[in-house]
């Protein structure tokens, strides 16, 4: 079957920035405009032109650059009951953008018209229909959102309707219909865009599905699947309250697991998926929820024994889809639920093959059990827990870096002090050379580490490029059972270089001691890597 065009139209810029804790500068919109430009997206909403300086500057800046893929739509609303569509300044601004398309939105709801507006319903319908008209003159395409078009067609169809017919007299060449407050069933979104098709056989329809249900990809799909062409939609499924229909799930349902062939994006981009996904989620400084599908960490993660050994069988048992297809990989956790088979599968990503039978395998499982009873959570911290892996095996590159001879942690709180100060002391060994090192911090375990790299940059320049990202404490419990301030602790460090993120562990029932852990694993994994991984080409 020939494949079938759908035009994917993202809002992350304008829809996406109403979700809460996102806050995006022009810049950042120009980021993300170019990333998802890049991914293949033909259609991206860049803001609301006059609404704000942010939006304001986007659509000026936007002009230098030169688009492979992506039209940018300017957005705004039909024009003000008390002006003309020619004397509306959001119309005027819509058309001052420059910009190849213009997206209106209009109330297709009927109570919308009489309570928000407070206007007559034939009213609405001269609004809609003159506003479309005057951008059609000014701009190359014209998109009518038909705002909270579901909830209209069920208090009012005949009225919804004639709100889209408005605006394709008005010469929009796309109706797309609005699930705006997310309340719809998948099963009357099929049935309500069947019946707006039939009323208006040659219109162009779209959709735009909010998440309060849960529901705006099934909806979505179910539009798709009723004849709709053009889908909107956001990166993440950002947007306001619980976000819009997520196009990091849509593209890939669409392009994969339908049975008519749906072509999303250009070929050969479906692979960028995941990496365009964790790039906007970084712009706009949220982290990337791990069990989105598709892209998420865990989306193709095997933690229980049972399915790590299927999956080493054939990927397939334990996986709709190949990871590889939209950018991500497969993750085998080690944890106090793994078997022997998730150990053969880490070591064979480390280069080694292995039988789960061999006495190795069987002392590395009884040590990981060990460590996992202990507390170490080695499904979070797979920097750790590969270090370990290969210290077993032997695998060369894993060195000792340096030896720790002692380090010592001085906490001096006075009376009228401010804030406590925090000194630390280490002594480490490099290649038969001691360096002895002092630094003040930011609390106990930040002058820990500083101590610790003051010592070692000398040795391995590169550690400056190393950063810490995160630092998490959780408390476990206390080996006599008496807990509270004497519980074991474990603590996760997550750092970075230039080029990837790793995660580290440490368990004691001394906070400073298990930070000591983590952070010694850290650098080791950085040096590892840099010294030997990159070398030698192996899989990272």
């Amino acid at each position: 079957m020939a494949n079938k065009s759908i035009a994917i139209y993202d809002t992350t810029l304008r829809d996406g920035t109403q979700c809460v804790d996102v806050d995006l500068s022009t810049q950042d919109k120009i980021k993300i405009a170019l990333k998802l430009d890049a991914l293949g997206i033909p259609y991206l909403e860049g803001g609301w032109p006059g609404a704000n300086p942010v939006d304001t500057a986007f659509f000026r800046e936007i002009k230098n650059y030169d688009l492979k893929y992506a039209r940018v739509c300017a957005f705004g609303s039909t024009h003000h009951p008390s002006h003309s569509a020619e004397n509306d300044p959001n119309l005027a601004a819509l058309a001052a953008s420059g910009m190849p398309v213009c997206t209106i939105f209009g109330k297709s709801w009927d109570r919308h018209v009489r309570e928000a507006l407070r206007i007559e319903l034939a009213r609405n319908l001269e609004i809609i229909r003159d506003s479309v008209s005057f951008l059609r003159k000014l701009c190359g395409e014209v998109i009518f959102d038909a705002e909270h078009f579901f909830d209209g067609f069920k208090n009012d169809g005949e009225y919804a309707l004639a709100c889209l017919k408005a605006a394709l007299e008005g010469g929009a060449q796309t109706l797309v219909l609005c699930d705006t407050n997310g309340g719809s069933l998948p099963r009357e979104i099929s049935q309500i865009v069947t019946a707006a098709m039939k009323e208006l056989p040659k219109a162009s329809f779209g959709i735009h599905a909010h998440n309060d249900c849960e529901l705006a990809v099934a909806n979505t799909l179910a539009a798709v699947q009723a004849g709709v062409r053009h889908v909107q939609g956001t990166a993440n499924g950002y947007g306001e309250r619980c976000g819009n229909a997520n196009l990091c799930s849509i593209i890939p349902v669409l392009e994969l697991k339908c049975g008519e062939q749906f072509r999303c994006l250009p070929s050969g981009k479906l692979a960028e998926l995941t990496a365009t996904a964790s790039y906007v989620a970084e712009v706009v400084n949220m982290s990337l929820f791990s069990r989105q599908p598709f892209v998420g960490r865990s989306a193709f993660a095997h933690k229980g024994g049972m399915h790590v050994s299927a999956v080493n069988r054939a990927s397939s048992l334990y996986e709709h889809i190949q990871p590889e297809i939209v950018g991500n990989g497969q993750r085998i956790l080690t944890t106090g639920l793994a078997g022997r088979g998730n150990i053969v599968a880490l070591a064979r990503r480390f280069g080694f093959h292995l039988d789960k039978d061999e006495p190795v395998v069987k002392g590395l499982f009884a040590e990981l059990k060990k460590k996992a009873a202990l507390g170490y959570d080695y499904a979070s911290a797979e920097a750790s827990v590969e270090l370990l892996i290969l210290r077993k095996l032997g695998r060369r590159g894993v060195r000792e870096f340096f030896r720790l001879l002692q380090y010592h942690v001085m906490e001096l709180r006075r009376e009228h002090d401010e804030a406590p100060v925090s000194e630390a002391t280490v002594m480490v060994e490099v290649e038969g050379v001691s360096e002895h090192t002092a630094a003040t911090g930011r609390g106990p375990v930040n002058a820990l580490d500083n101590a610790l790299r003051k010592a070692l940059t000398p040795f391995y320049p590169r550690l400056r490029e190393m950063r810490l990202m995160d630092f998490k404490v959780r408390v476990l419990s206390a080996e006599d059972g008496n807990g509270g301030t004497a519980s074991v602790v474990r603590v996760l460090i997550e750092s970075s270089d230039a080029e990837q993120t790793w995660v580290t562990v440490g368990v004691s029932h001394d906070i400073i001691e298990a930070s000591w852990q983590a952070l010694a694993d850290s650098i080791t994994y950085k040096l590892y890597r840099d010294e030997y991984v990159k070398r030698s080409g192996l899989p990272g």
